[in-house]
């Protein structure tokens, strides 16, 4: 029998439909839909919109740049580049469901002329060299096994002069992660490689590396404030629970458990193509 593929492993199978539900669930309009309304449950990754804002603002936007988003998910971190600097986003991901969805909540919030998602492969990115003034990439090569190529790419479709970011979950000492995890079921589709090994992998691409953040207290800080506020208030209507799908409290409590393990590390990358 064949290994699930990492499109498998995304799609939900009716995504839009739960959305929405979960949306109207917390009282919101979805005929009249705002960016603070989805915020909560866009962003797939640790930290939701406060890690997007934090990746993003390391890349100098300004209102003429055209950014790429490197496995963009439902467009939650497109929507927000382009909300707050004013300008043009593509996103691309490997997940057909994910691009559909992001794309009809893009129209939704009046934002499809400036945000357009569509259906690509990060390993062959479907653009002409040195296309973007900045690109990003959050939580998205922890599938890839081959991490050369996906970095090559990035480094291909930049301007001379642009910045990279790219927040990884990287291969901690504590031992291999704990899973299922957000971005994996089992080791099969888990590629962590160590903070070294990702930065020496940048450097032979020919990237400048300008920073390296280690946001370990920075993610224990956010899980330790998470758990009160459930038992303060209870478990939150919107959130990634609603994208991850069945098992989404597994995967999110074992996601906290590696990086307070020292399994994962937080890590992201600021980069600049030479000139």
């Amino acid at each position: 029998m064949a290994l699930p593929t990492v499109a498998d492993y995304w799609t939900h199978g009716n995504l839009m439909a739960a959305i929405l539900d979960a949306l109207v669930q917390d009282g919101r309009d979805i005929d009249n839909l705002t960016l603070a309304d989805v915020t909560p449950l866009d962003h797939l990754h640790g930290r939701g919109v406060a890690a997007t804002r934090d990746l993003v603002a390391h890349l100098e936007i300004i209102a003429d740049h055209h950014v790429l988003d490197i496995g963009s998910g439902v467009g939650g971190p497109a929507r927000f580049i382009a909300d707050t600097y004013g300008c043009r986003v593509t996103g691309i991901d490997l997940t057909p469901e994910f691009c559909d969805v992001a794309n009809q909540l893009t129209e939704r919030l009046g934002m499809a002329d400036r945000v357009a998602l569509q259906v690509g492969d990060a390993m062959d990115l479907p653009f002409d060299d040195a296309s973007f003034d900045a690109a990003m990439t959050h939580n998205v090569s922890m599938n890839v096994p081959d991490k050369r190529q996906f970095f090559a790419e990035a480094f291909r479709v930049l301007r001379p002069g642009a910045r990279f970011a790219a927040a990884e979950i990287a291969a901690g000492p504590g031992g291999p992660p704990i899973l299922p995890a957000p971005w994996a079921e089992t080791a099969e589709t888990s590629h962590l490689t160590t903070v070294g090994e990702t930065r020496a992998l940048l450097d032979s691409i020919g990237f400048e590396v300008l920073d390296v953040i280690d946001g370990t207290q920075t993610a224990i800080a956010f899980y330790e404030d998470s758990r009160a506020r459930i038992a303060r208030d209870g478990p939150p209507r919107l959130g990634v629970h609603i994208i991850l799908g069945d098992g989404a409290k597994e995967k999110l409590r074992n996601s906290a458990a590696n990086v307070e393990q020292g399994r994962t590390l937080p890590i992201e990358f600021v980069c600049r193509r030479p000139t």
